[in-house]
């Protein structure tokens, strides 16, 4: 390790973490990052480490004594028993924990693999809106970011490819909807390694962005034209104007037997363009030079020689784990702090549940929240991790809650956006006490519910503030000199 750079690869468990590590295997030591590193084994040049990056202090221990960081996550699926939370929110979290170990760390510069942005696009879809916001996030702190943006990346794993492959194979014949006419330029896996590997350490793309593509700009009929032909398989395809990215998205999730979760946003972000930029690509690292025939061809052989394995098996254990995470996005007034808007929604709270409900200080850094006089839940307030843009409560007590379990691990967080006006609330592994189904049906709508009203509040609240404003400027202007 005093010989190599030292780089840290979220996501390594995935599909370009795996390939990236193979990449880099003999240049530098890296630091594997996985929520999950059973059975994964260290040698003298990899070491694994689990971190769950939704906590900031598993973000800090992983980044120890890293050169360089990867971010490759992407927070598309639920990533706890009930997850109640938008992928953008929850990617948001990730991200922003990601940026700020990598701070506190002295990490030299992140590399982070994105979407290519469509230029002159007022209305950006989800998927791609957040993943211009993670970039803004990550760039947010100190350590110099380098984005990495790629369209479809042709591989034998993966989100996009894999979809369009197997509407190939499973579909005869295809009503193809107006977005597959849209244009692309599809980039082979190998194109997009060269061009994360070349950015690490490269003082050219230090704090700077860059797309990456393949040499060829195609709809997306013709891709699944070249795939059926690299598959040897003929498929009739009929253009129709009537179907919906709403409707497409569920015949295509249906079909692939793809998550929804995953599948809604990638089809919703096609209506755009995902052509790469002249004026955003680096000589020696944007132009790909595999063709998407040749791309399309290597993953599908390569997915063949995998199938052909021989594979043991293993027995999955049931997840015991009755966890919840849930975050919502709500607006923040001007001029206030993430740590003025834990303190002040207990306030809220006590005052819409009274009589029955009441918020009390049973010590300087604990609040609990009764009814009548039953202790519901109990928040201890952790000074030391906590700051103006953050407060962190770990839910220590009560009776919703089930705190022997897994200690220190729930709590409830207040975060600040960087250049927004907005804040995000969010619980991570809280463990009701409650049986399952019936914290379900109850309390976890309920909570839902009480954000909602609070989000609204909020929104309130801003608004009578900028009318009162608006008016005492009126009035400073009209008064008489």
């Amino acid at each position: 390790m005093a010989n190599k750079p030292v780089i840290a690869i979220s996501g390594a468990s995935g599909y370009i973490g795996k390939n990236l590590m193979n990449q880099l295997k003999d240049k530098a030591h890296i630091i594997a990052l996985s929520r999950s590193i059973e059975h994964k084994e260290n040698t003298n040049d990899l070491t694994w480490r689990q971190a769950d990056l939704f906590s900031l202090g598993d973000a800090e221990s992983a980044l120890e004594g890293v050169d360089y960081a990867v971010y490759l996550v992407h927070s598309m699926l639920p990533s706890a028993r009930l997850t109640q939370a938008k992928f953008e929110d929850m990617d948001f979290i990730l991200a922003d924990n990601f940026a700020q170990a990598a701070s506190k760390n002295n990490v030299k510069q992140i590399i982070y693999l994105s979407g290519i942005l469509p230029e002159n696009e007022k209305e950006l879809s989800r998927h791609l809106e957040s993943r211009r916001e993670v970039e803004m996030v990550l760039n947010a702190y100190d350590v110099p970011v380098t984005t990495v943006r790629a369209g479809l990346i042709v591989g034998p794993s993966g989100s996009s490819f894999p979809i369009v492959k197997k509407l190939v194979k499973r579909l005869p014949f295809m009503a193809l909807p107006k977005w597959t006419r849209q244009k692309t330029q599809p980039v082979a896996l190998p194109d997009v390694l060269h061009a994360l590997d070349g950015s690490i350490g490269n003082e050219d793309v230090s704090g700077r962005s860059f797309d990456v593509a393949g040499p060829e700009v195609m709809t997306y009929r013709e891709m699944m034209i070249e795939t059926a032909d690299v598959m040897g398989k003929k498929r009739s395809m009929l253009n129709v104007p009537f179907m919906s990215v709403k409707l497409s998205r569920l015949w295509v999730s249906v079909t692939t037997g793809t998550p929804k979760e995953m599948v809604y946003p990638l089809i919703e972000s096609l209506v755009h363009p995902m052509v790469a930029e002249a004026s955003r690509m680096h000589p020696d690292l944007s132009y790909g030079k595999t063709t998407f025939r040749d791309a399309a061809l290597a993953a599908i052989e390569e997915e063949n020689k995998q199938s052909e394995k021989p594979t043991t098996r293993k027995k999955k254990e049931a997840k015991t784990i009755a966890d919840v995470r849930s975050i919502q996005r709500v607006p923040l007034p001007e001029d206030h702090s993430a740590e003025w808007l834990g303190r002040y929604y207990l306030q809220w709270l006590e005052k819409q549940g009274r009589p029955f409900l009441s918020a009390k200080s049973d010590q300087p850094d604990k609040t609990s929240i009764y009814l009548l006089n039953k202790k519901l839940l109990e928040f201890t307030y952790a000074k030391e991790r906590s700051h103006k843009q953050r407060a962190l409560y770990y839910i220590t007590g009560g009776a919703f809650a089930n705190v022997n379990a897994e200690p220190g691990r729930g709590r409830m967080e207040f975060r600040k956006i960087p250049y927004k006006n907005e804040c995000m609330i969010a619980i991570h592994e809280y463990q009701p006490s409650l049986p399952w189904i019936l914290y379900t049906l109850t309390q976890a709508k309920m909570h839902i519910w009480v954000m909602f009203l609070f989000k609204r509040h909020l929104q309130r609240m801003i608004r009578t503030n900028l009318l009162l404003s608006e008016t005492h400027e009126q009035f400073l202007l009209n008064r008489p000199k």
